[in-house]
């Protein structure tokens, strides 16, 4: 059995989550996928590889199962992030074009055992990393990192900005947690961006993001675009593009260490 969750420690006031990195799915899991489904096509690809190195002795939480098996950024509870609009929820029926995934689809009894069994080790690592670096630097930092296609007219119409912020309209972190960044995405040149559009902050960025208890959280969606060179299998990872990217992430984290300080004792 894999373990649900990979945990790197650093001493940085920052923790990246990586939510959707992961590919592994049970043989019990894949033997009820369709053909559509054992595709993972809705893997953030190459994230965690994008990230890795960026900055010095910076803490990661990785979830290892694919978002098919069970959603680490869906409410426990199954309740929509984005009530009245296309999306997949804690255990997705479908993928992000409308697709069923699976040839069985999973009872309640498989939801909740697998919310035992992955959603929830992932959150109470996630949970006690936040807590042991805010108690080292006075204040925590989440930066939640995501990847998705520009283009997918199930859940967005036109293209996506490269550049996507969530703070959940602000209410997530401290106000120069979101200038800052929104600063740096709007200077990098020859990207776009946006701040709280299609994409808000997902459930984990909503859940951790209390500003008021020193955990600041954010949430970056970056178009694949960026960084792969096609939006479509086999994914290939295009070293040129994600090196001009890894530029602006490190800048982007970089400042936000440099943050860290003048949120202690904010609370």
């Amino acid at each position: 059995m894999v373990t649900p969750v990979e945990i790197q420690q650093g001493d940085s006031p920052i923790v990246l989550g990586l939510p959707h990195t992961g590919t592994f799915v049970p043989d019990d899991v894949a033997a009820k996928l369709n053909a559509t489904g054992r595709a993972l096509a809705d893997t953030d690809w190459h994230i965690d590889q994008l990230h890795q190195g960026l900055v010095p002795d910076i803490t990661t939480v990785r979830a290892t199962f694919h978002r098919y098996v069970i959603d680490a950024n869906r409410d426990p509870e199954g309740n929509s992030l984005y009530p009245g609009q296309n999306t997949t929820g804690l255990v997705p029926l479908t993928d992000f074009d409308g697709k069923a995934i699976w040839a069985q689809a999973p009872t309640d009894d498989d939801v909740t055992a697998r919310q035992q069994t992955f959603h929830a080790p992932y959150h109470a690592a996630l949970k006690a990393e936040l807590a042991r670096v805010r108690a080292r630097h006075g204040a925590a930092i989440l930066y939640d990192c995501h990847s998705i296609r520009s283009q997918i007219p199930f859940l967005f119409d036109g293209t996506l900005p490269d550049f996507n912020i969530g703070t959940n309209l602000g209410t997530t972190c401290d106000p120069m947690i979101e200038q800052a960044v929104t600063q740096l995405c709007e200077q990098a040149q020859g990207y776009s961006t946006t701040n709280n559009g299609r994409f808000k902050g997902g459930w984990t960025t909503r859940h951790y993001g209390q500003p008021s208890d020193n955990i600041h959280a954010i949430q970056m969606e970056l178009a694949q675009s960026t960084y792969l060179r096609s939006e479509g299998p086999p994914w290939h990872y295009d070293t040129a593009k994600a090196d001009a990217v890894r530029v602006h992430l490190t800048s982007i984290l970089t400042h936000l260490a440099a943050l860290a300080p003048r949120l202690r004792g904010s609370k």
